[in-house]
């Protein structure tokens, strides 16, 4: 019998002899209470009525115990920082294009590398600094296990937890899913216990980092004095595309190397060292949709050369993916007066036919901090434009695509990183991570810090130049000719 059996077999026994000690305390009194007497000096109704409230009182009770919600606890994350050898100019590389590419291809790179948004300092595997690409197999797999292992080592140097405490292990990586997994990695390289869960996601996109806060939630609900270990991270060398489909060169330009690790814990005896508390996680999924689930698509070229494509569509597909989650995520976060012009607003299109836009609420009344994945400036753009955010809700997301590019799922945890170093965060702040990835999904997680955070240098990917941001990022940054 497994441990999350015998916890649940317990908490029902528990459940049962408070019940029949109720009961037993109940029908003493009912035993002393003579009910003729009773009902002479008042009218039956008011009688039924009493056993009604009590047996309600009863019903309520053993439903909020049965059915109270577990707290979910953020105990604290890492994201890792490369080494300063990895950084790579966007001189350098479009140097690299001229000599590989036509002149309409480098002309192509040059205009995207142009408008990117991303800085010169962001970090690039060795492996791809070249052309063509080393796409062996070891190259992939040394990337990533640089990265995973440099998370996870901060994490638990942060934490100071034993990994032998660790009930659940998830990992997600798009595109790069060796055997043994990423999961199995970590698993054999910290030396995690025997009957620790263990999962591997794939293929899931940017937004899969969400995703398996989701599932760590969820199966944290259900065993309970545990912690589940949380991993996000993308293989850049996998992800390299040679070929001269332009739909399919512009993740060349945008991702970059990154990951990160995060614990969470279900003990109540975490919750004062924790940073953050679980709200909620709300995830949309729009695959049923031809064009949602073609806009982000890896595919082969006319060559055989294998990239992901991206939609022209992709932004309005987001755009219309963010409606979807937020219509769910709106009624459980919005203040009551945002509820009611949202109401208004939809009746008076819908229902009297009157032209004119549904009312977009006003996130910043529920939120204090918005980490937006850094999937490209025209989502942060999107995304500040349609929410009605200002730059300073904006700048963690900006300041992350420009410092440390697309690292895909990870993205938000570099946003919430930054956010840190600024000492933004204030006890009982409410924070809003929103990821888009292909599928085409968007998800959010809602989080409640739990403490003021304090920044502390060595701990945060940010910390050894937070004071040069954030920076003024211009529309187009020109490279060399």
């Amino acid at each position: 019998m497994s441990r999350g059996t015998l916890m649940k077999l317990t908490t029902i026994a528990s459940y049962a002899l408070f019940l029949a000690t109720f009961v037993t305390v109940l029908r003493n009194v009912l035993h002393n209470f003579d009910v003729q007497s009773y009902l002479q000096n008042n009218d039956t109704i008011t009688f039924v009525s009493l056993l009604a409230i009590i047996l309600l009182l009863v019903h309520s009770l053993v439903h909020l115990i049965i059915h109270r919600k577990k707290k979910i606890y953020l105990v604290d994350f890492a994201c890792y920082k490369p080494d300063s050898t990895l950084m790579f100019p966007k001189e350098e590389g479009y140097r690299a294009l001229k000599n590989f590419y036509s002149e309409d291809i480098t002309s192509f790179y040059k205009k995207v590398l142009e408008r990117s948004g991303i800085s010169d300092i962001a970090y690039f595997p060795d492996s791809c600094k070249v052309l063509p690409p080393r796409f062996r197999f070891s190259e992939s797999r040394k990337e990533v296990e640089m990265v995973v292992f440099g998370a996870v080592e901060e994490l638990l140097a942060k934490t100071n937890i034993n990994v032998v405490d660790i009930g659940f292990l998830i990992v997600n990586s798009s595109t790069f899913n060796p055997t043994p997994s990423i999961s199995a990695a970590i698993v054999n390289h910290f030396k995690l216990r025997e009957d620790v869960l263990s999962y591997n996601l794939g293929g899931m996109g940017c937004s899969a980092g969400l995703i398996s806060i989701d599932l760590a939630n969820r199966l944290l609900r259900e065993q309970p004095n545990t912690y589940a270990l949380v991993v996000s991270t993308e293989s850049m060398t996998q992800n390299c595309y040679t070929g001269k489909v332009k739909s399919m060169m512009v993740t060349n330009v945008l991702f970059r190397i990154g990951g990160a690790a995060i614990l969470l814990s279900n003990k109540s005896s975490d919750r004062s060292r924790s940073k953050y508390e679980l709200n909620h996680v709300v995830r949309t999924h729009k695959g049923s949709d031809d064009n949602s689930y073609k806009c982000v698509y890896q595919q082969q070229d006319d060559e055989e050369l294998i990239g992901i494509s991206l939609s022209r569509d992709l932004m309005v597909i987001a755009s219309e993916a963010l409606k979807s989650n937020i219509m769910r995520l709106g009624p459980l976060v919005l203040p009551l007066s945002e509820k009611v012009k949202y109401l208004v607003s939809l009746i008076a299109k819908k229902m009297l036919k009157m032209k004119r836009k549904t009312y977009v609420p006003d996130f910043k009344k529920a939120f204090d901090h918005f980490c937006i994945h850094a999937g490209g400036r025209g989502i942060i753009d999107g995304m500040e434009k349609h929410l009605g955010l200002t730059e300073w809700h904006i700048e963690p997301s900006r300041m992350t695509l420009f410092r440390f590019g697309n690292t895909s799922s990870s993205s938000v945890w570099y946003e919430l990183a930054y956010s840190e170093a600024k000492g933004r965060i204030k006890k009982n702040d409410k924070v809003w991570q929103i990821a888009f990835g292909s599928g085409f999904k968007c998800n959010s997680a809602v989080w409640s810090a739990l403490k003021t955070v304090k920044p502390i240098k060595g701990q945060n990917p940010w910390m050894d130049d937070i004071d040069d941001f954030p920076v003024q990022v211009p529309k187009e940054m020109p490279i060399g000719n």
